[in-house]
């Protein structure tokens, strides 16, 4: 296991394309792998994925720009819309009102508990995109574009989104991360 070097791989690729030189079902089956191993307070499950490929990344991109009315420069929307897919992170609502009703205690823990639960499968699936030779970048259209997605995909009015992350081919590595200073993030007490 080599988490560290996955995690030091993962960057935010924004020219990509969509020539994989790995199999959509590969990508497809991390997806499926990591959505059940990525824990979840009290076993919640709450987190949803949805895999846009092919002509459904196209068109999920140009609701996308519809949704802004322009305000987001269409060649922004197209370097994503370039990609091979776009995977969109969700949690359901209803999973979550349910804990919340099981275990009052707890109820205003539960969306945050499920916004941890998303941000550990985004990384998850992040770092296992890069593993497989794959870039993506993490996106954040929601809440505009909440409902035009719900509507394109036939999607509960349950899910929240959380994240896009498109994906694909990398055109061009991204610049070397710059070391920082971590005893300004990180404490050590004895």
């Amino acid at each position: 296991m080599h988490i560290i070097d996955s995690l030091k791989n993962r960057r935010t690729c924004y020219q990509i394309d969509n020539q994989l030189e790995v199999s959509t079902d590969k990508i497809v089956d991390m997806v499926e792998t990591l959505t059940e191993l990525v824990p979840d307070a009290f076993d919640m499950k709450s987190s949803r994925v949805v895999i846009a490929l092919g002509d459904q990344q196209a068109i999920l991109w140009d609701a996308i720009y519809d949704a802004f009315g322009g305000k987001v420069p269409r060649e922004k929307i197209d370097s994503f819309k370039a990609g091979a897919g776009t995977i969109l992170y969700f949690y359901d609502q209803d999973v979550v009102k349910g804990m919340q009703e099981q275990f009052p205690t707890y109820a205003d823990n539960f969306p945050i508990w499920a916004n941890q639960a998303s941000g550990m499968l985004q990384l998850s699936i992040w770092s296992g995109l890069r593993e497989l030779g794959v870039g993506a970048s993490l996106q954040h259209y929601n809440p505009i574009i909440d409902e035009s997605v719900r509507k394109l995909f036939n999607l509960p009015a349950s899910y929240k989104l959380v994240a896009q992350m498109p994906f694909g081919r990398i055109l061009a590595e991204p610049n070397p991360k710059s070391k920082e200073d971590i005893s300004k993030r990180v404490k050590l007490v004895k």
